[in-house]
């Protein structure tokens, strides 16, 4: 039997059922994580890490390290601040509001002079094997001198606050704006009714099935490093070690097979990858490291840890005339490569939500704090301005005696709108969201939601109903286009490369989905290898982040398998005896109406290199949905359920 046949057939291509074909390898135990890397004579790293949130290092002594055996070097601040590696990427805007410049301060791979927050890495030992790094990480001792802490954003930016970085005065790296402030305070001024609420997008944790590990191989000849790691895609993590190690991208060859969850948390280089680059070099063996649970908790990159004020102005016929954000963003102790970035682009993306808004103003204030630090997460900055705009709109609905569903309606784009150019730059595509809209309200009964509601009273409940209408902007990368290498062995084997790589969504599956229709061929017959160490670093393309894979590398994928038939036509005309203007392809054979023969795929890849890259530059989709939940509650054991 295939080995597809054993678990369920839940796609279609062409009418034919298709299996994902990862699960059977990763279902059986068969799959290839960070921590299932091993390389001869390697060694294990163990961090010992701050037990508080703010301190000064008086000294540390790692005197008693020696009685454990096994232990081969012990590695502090001091040898970060010798190698250099002292400052990852960051993609803050270098500009902010009235041009002031921003200030990112150092993040060194081991903490230098101080400690941040609970979890900041302070040494690192590194031994023969796991359990004696840990014990020999138990006998070093670090003095403290403990400083004030601040864990409350608003109470960071304070006068008098205690201060994390001596170059970042104020805990304030930069201010940054977006729409123009004149009419949106003009609007709020003539307003017939202002709503203003503030919300808290409360601080997360990803805390995906694979914990984070590492590891780190060394080669003195080329001065070159060998990366296995958790990633969202090769070319931005290998950017990043190049960036934070000062050296250029070549000497990083970065291996990856399969990822075990990423919500963006894979997008980051970490500090432990980097110091443990020093000892591979020092030590001229491999250095291996897997985290803990309670490590990936303390030190994973937090998401969210947002403050949003949102003011929201009406007129006298309830239609929306301006809105103003006040955003502060708590970035914790040091700046992430792409937290306070994502946060800004991707709320100024999408500032009007589903709404003809005609003046918007967004202002940004990204904070320190005396926390684990933030970054990319499930949409970084779009699920939480939606949260937001929501609800204002509601908070209005409730101070006007409106029903939100009409006050909704009253406000949606309309579909002569588009395509609409948002007051903060962005142009959004087609969305029928009044159609929307009216489907979701049928589907939940919106209309008899008082008589259930008075059905539940009479049993003593309480039920409540809430909507949301989002939008949100997906497909845009930081590179400049999407790459995809195609080519055809003998066999017919149809090999797919591409960076975008998958932390679960089934790429291996999807992507061979898109290639086999366009060829018109069995899905089995196309293999995607994502990733590839020796490709990799001659492809431009993105990492998978922010749902936009399929736009990109899936649309490329297309691209692609069309390149390589018009390719396959002009190698075909030949052995056809045709020109190639004459040749024509379906699945999988190549056939002339001015010829009797034909050849297939694998015949004429048997006899000639068939391959084609394709490409493409891709803006900013935008996918929207209504949402609508209702729920009854017992008040007596605060029971919810929701509502069928």
């Amino acid at each position: 039997m295939d080995q597809h046949e054993h678990h369920s057939r839940l796609f279609k291509v062409g009418g034919a059922q298709v299996s994902r074909f990862e699960d059977m390898r990763l279902i059986t135990g068969n799959g290839k994580y960070s921590s299932d890397w091993n390389a001869p004579g390697q060694l294990h790293a163990c961090f010992l890490r701050s037990d508080r949130a703010h301190a000064r290092i008086v000294s540390i002594n790692f005197d008693k390290v020696g009685q454990i055996k096994g232990v081969v070097g012990v590695y502090t601040g001091a040898d970060a601040q010798a190698a250099g590696y002292l400052r990852p990427p960051s993609f803050l805007p270098p500009t902010g509001k009235g041009g002031m410049k921003a200030r990112v301060p150092e993040r060194p791979c081991l903490a230098i002079g101080k400690v941040r927050f609970v979890g900041d890495p302070v040494a690192m030992v590194i031994a023969e094997t796991h359990l004696a790094a840990l014990d020999a990480c138990d006998l070093i001792d670090v003095v403290y001198e403990d400083l004030p802490a601040v864990v409350d954003p608003e109470e960071a930016l304070k006068p008098g606050a205690p201060q994390l970085h001596d170059d970042v005065p104020g805990n304030c790296p930069v201010e940054a704006e977006s729409g123009v402030e004149a009419p949106v305070m003009e609007a709020i001024a003539k307003a017939a009714h202002v709503t203003k609420i503030t919300v808290d997008c409360t601080r997360v944790t990803a805390s995906p099935m694979e914990p984070r590990a590492a590891l780190i191989e060394y080669t003195a000849d080329t001065d070159s490093y060998v990366v296995h790691t958790p990633s969202q895609g090769v070319n931005m993590t290998r950017k990043q070690f190049a960036t934070y190690a000062n050296l250029g991208e070549d000497k990083f060859r970065v291996e990856i097979q399969d990822v075990g969850g990423g919500f963006g948390q894979r997008s980051t280089v970490y500090p432990e990858y980097v110091s443990m680059m020093m000892a591979a070099k020092a030590l001229q063996r491999p250095i291996k490291w897997v985290s803990t649970r309670t490590e990936s908790f303390l030190t994973d990159t937090h998401g969210r840890a947002n403050l949003i004020t949102a003011t929201l102005a009406l007129d006298k016929n309830a239609q929306f005339t301006g809105l103003r954000i006040d955003w502060i963003t708590d970035q914790g102790a040091y700046l992430s490569p792409t937290g306070p970035a994502g946060h800004i682009r991707n709320a100024t993306s999408c500032m009007n939500g589903v709404y003809n808004i005609p003046a918007l103003y967004g202002h940004f204030k990204v904070v320190l704090t005396n926390t684990g630090w933030v970054a990319a997460y499930r949409g970084a900055g779009r699920p939480d301005i939606a949260y937001a705009i929501e609800r204002v709109v509601d908070a209005a609905a409730l101070e006007l005696n409106m029903d939100p569903a009409d006050l909704r309606r009253r406000n949606y784009l309309a579909l002569s709108d588009y395509p609409y150019k948002s007051a903060t730059g962005s142009t959004i595509e087609i969305a029928d969201l009044p159609g929307l809209s009216a489907k979701a309200l049928a589907l939940a009964d919106w209309s008899g939601f008082e008589a259930r509601k008075a059905a539940s009273a009479r049993k003593g409940k309480l039920r409540g109903i809430g909507m949301s209408a989002v939008i949100e902007p997906t497909g845009a990368g930081s590179y400049p286009r999407d790459e995809i290498d195609i080519s055809v062995d003998g066999e017919g084997q149809v090999t797919v490369h591409t960076v975008a790589h998958s932390q679960g969504q089934g790429h291996e599956t999807s992507f061979a989905m898109v290639v086999a229709e366009a060829l018109g061929i069995a899905t089995e017959r196309v293999k995607i290898r994502q990733g590839d160490a020796d490709r990799a670093p001659h492809m431009v393309g993105n990492h998978t982040g922010g749902s936009r894979s399929m736009v990109g590398a899936g649309t490329v994928c297309h691209i692609a398998a069309n390149k390589l038939i018009d390719a396959g036509k002009s190698l075909a005309a030949e052995d056809l005896g045709v020109e190639p203007s004459q040749v024509s392809y379906g699945k999988g054979e190549f056939t002339s109406a001015h010829s009797k023969k034909k050849i297939t795929l694998a015949q004429l890849a048997a006899k000639k290199t068939l391959a084609a890259k394709g490409e493409g530059t891709f803006i900013s989709t935008f996918p929207n949905g209504c949402h609508i939940a209702e729920v009854e509650i017992d008040p007596e054991s605060g029971i919810t359920e929701i509502a069928s």
